[in-house]
């Protein structure tokens, strides 16, 4: 029964959202400017070579898979999905405190430069960063999802701008705001957080509920004391790194929701989606409904891959991701 009411509590939550969907008038690819064909022509070998070179890095190093997804987050929530993350200049994303503990980048310069053999000049970086994104979650093994082409490559990237990427401490209606003003939605902001089930963060953002919560002197209410008891020897250092999934952290499986559930989420921003009567619900549903977190998590990434771009005259397909053009 109770797998029953959550199931009609998500279909509920579903209708909703999709219905604020529709009213917003949310446009197909080719409005935006983007084409599922976009490099038969041009780049035939551009998906098979992002694919190939994604298997070879994770192969020898697995936490690249959930870094480049992180990393393709990042650079969609500052200017939309347009590559400036990766250009590495004085003052730039790149250089900002929020980018520290971001990794990845050799393995989208290793993609540019075999590209750059093939079709010179042709495929963007925020193009490949895109599609990458979406072979390290096939990697990892979650969903596959069809990723439409033609994004151009940005000219700015301003260090103070990278402010905005959340960085684990912000509640709910500052998530829902920064999600809404991108085109998102609730249902993205819960089903995007599940790419929490793999990967690590840095202990500093999980200090503060450890020992002196809101200067309380004590724990976060909202921790499970035996987690928090494990946290405490695993996170001696602020540089040092725990699981976001502390249950199954090397699964792509709907294990986070169900962590949350038991006051196991790491960030704070992850327990919130819990205690938040906005995204309980869609929490509640989730923790019971595996296939429909894989579909929804395709569905949701390919949204956050549209946010912004630019195409056509507006930017540029770089040579170098690291640098714009100069010519």
């Amino acid at each position: 029964m109770t797998a029953f009411v959550l199931s009609v509590l998500f279909l509920v939550a579903l209708h909703l959202v999709s219905a604020t969907v529709r009213a917003g008038g949310r446009p197909p690819v080719e409005e935006y400017g983007l084409s599922f064909e976009y490099y038969e022509q041009r780049c035939p070998q551009f998906e098979a070579v992002v694919s190939r070179k994604v298997k070879e890095w994770i192969k020898q190093d697995y936490t690249l898979a959930p870094a480049l997804m992180r990393l393709h987050f990042h650079d969609c929530s500052v200017r939309g999905c347009d590559a400036s993350v990766l250009l590495n200049h004085k003052g730039s994303e790149r250089s900002a405190e929020a980018s520290k503990t971001l990794r990845g980048f050799e393995i989208i310069d290793d993609i540019k430069a075999e590209l750059e053999k093939k079709c010179p000049k042709m495929a963007s970086c925020a193009d490949i960063l895109t599609a990458a994104a979406r072979d390290a979650t096939v990697s990892a093994g979650g969903p596959f999802w069809m990723v439409p082409y033609g994004r151009k490559d940005g000219r700015v990237s301003i260090a103070r701008e990278a402010d905005k990427v959340p960085m684990g401490r912000e509640n709910i209606t500052s998530l829902l705001e920064l999600f809404q003003s991108q085109g998102l939605n609730v249902l993205d902001l819960v089903v995007l957080s599940g790419a929490h089930t793999i990967g690590r963060s840095t202990c500093g953002p999980v200090q503060s509920r450890l020992y002196n919560y809101k200067s309380t002197g004590k724990p976060d209410p909202t921790l499970n004391p035996q987690y928090a008891n494990y946290l405490k020897r695993k996170c001696r250092w602020a540089s040092e790194h725990a699981d976001l999934d502390g249950t199954t952290p090397r699964a792509f499986d709907n294990v986070y929701y169900k962590n949350l559930q038991r006051k196991m989420g790491l960030l704070s921003t992850d327990q919130y989606l819990y205690s938040d009567s906005r995204t309980r619900p869609l929490v509640a549903a989730l923790a019971t409904q595996p296939h429909v977190f894989d579909h929804q998590f395709g569905v949701s990434m390919a949204k956050l891959g549209n946010v912004q771009v630019l195409t056509g005259g507006e930017g540029e397909v770089r040579t170098n991701c690291n640098a714009v053009n100069r010519y």
